[in-house]
């Protein structure tokens, strides 16, 4: 546990202190973000808010990844479960975080360049997106650790792998890019308020940080090293997500309403890869739409108001994604942003809820 908390407290120091230095920075550079015509009238105001700001947190997670092993090497003594240096899982869900975020860069990267809302066309993105899950798919499915178990899983699982939806490797590798794609997307479409996208996936960090350190501290047997979950390395999975939800949380001081600076798609994409890998690192695929249901609304508004409008030629919604909506009826963003925390949140508990339901029920 001690790991956890340093790596999260490193995180959160770095991100509070060397945003302010991020913003002057892009501020220099005039990153700024471009605003679209077609958006809700008071978002014109926020042009030339710097942007990249995912930059940042990405950055203070893997400096605090570092943080938290240096914490171990100090407080505990090396175990099969509880290594010093760095795993494949930390491979795999840091990879995934830094190479989802590098797709998200490019596009804010095209869209400061040429000065327009439009970046990564949406199959730049896609294939992007797509290569970054089918490579650290690969990793995940084929390097197993001394026991056999590797990062992914030959199983559809729910709050465990379920024994009777077997995939195999290569529908794991194809499963495993889907979940990737999905969740960036899903995170995505949520940014676009000051700080919405930000408290959001600290919720669902927090709870994997929480799902992560109980695989690791529940065994089911005899041995140190029998886990009541499949997991491989679910210390490293609490340890990625803790620091991630502290990178965070210093990040949001300065990206709360009115924001000095936005995460842009680079911390965007980057959450939402990072978020699909810890779902199939800890087996709990299916409960990610769950702990994720604000994401998933959002994204359905979106995929709802393009049905209706190609085959009727009419609008469910003021404006897609849904957040935008309810600006043009006319809640604050203040207002919007915590009322979606809040269905964030119920979500989190409702899958938390399941996860602990199944741990009891396993328990007797």
């Amino acid at each position: 546990m001690r790991s956890v908390i340093v790596a999260a407290f490193v995180a959160f120091a770095f991100t509070l202190f060397f945003t302010p230095i991020a913003i002057k920075f892009f501020r220099r550079l005039k990153v700024g973000q471009p605003i679209r015509e077609l958006g809700p009238a008071t978002h014109q105001g926020k042009q030339g808010t710097p942007t990249m700001g995912g930059v940042v947190f990405i950055l203070a997670t893997v400096i605090a990844y570092i943080a938290g092993h240096v914490a171990l090497v100090l407080s505990l003594p090396p175990t099969p479960t509880r290594p010093y240096g760095p795993t494949v899982t930390g491979m795999v869900l840091l990879g995934l975080f830094v190479f989802t975020g590098l797709v998200g860069f490019i596009d804010d990267y095209l869209k400061v360049r040429k000065r327009n809302s439009l970046g990564l066309n949406e199959r730049g993105k896609l294939i992007g997106l797509l290569m970054a899950g089918i490579g650290f798919g690969v990793v995940a499915m084929y390097f197993p650790n001394h026991e056999g178990v590797t990062v992914g899983s030959e199983y559809v699982s729910f709050v465990k792998d379920v024994d009777w939806l077997h995939i195999g490797k290569v529908g794991a590798i194809v499963v495993f890019a889907f979940v990737v794609i999905s969740a960036s997307n899903g995170v995505n479409l949520t940014d676009g308020l000051d700080g919405l996208a930000t408290g959001s996936s600290m919720m669902v960090l927090t709870a994997y940080s929480v799902i992560g350190f109980w695989q690791y501290r529940h065994v089911c047997g005899d041995s140190p090293t029998e886990y009541c979950y499949q997991v491989r390395d679910p210390l490293e999975i609490a340890l990625i997500a803790g620091a991630a939800v502290g990178a965070l949380f210093g990040f949001l001081w300065w990206n709360a309403s009115p924001a000095k600076i936005f995460m842009g798609d680079s911390g965007a994409l980057g959450l939402g890869g990072l978020i699909g890998g810890l779902a199939m690192a800890t087996k709990t695929i299916m409960l990610l739409p769950i702990l994720g249901a604000l994401f998933v609304i959002v994204t359905m508004s979106v995929i709802i108001q393009r049905i209706s409008y190609k085959s009727t030629g009419r609008r469910v919604f003021r404006m897609a994604p849904l957040q935008h909506h309810f600006e043009l009826v006319g809640w604050t963003e203040v207002n919007i942003v915590i009322r979606f925390w809040i269905v964030c949140g119920i979500g989190v508990a409702i899958g938390l809820g399941f996860f602990y339901a199944d741990f009891l029920a396993a328990a007797g």
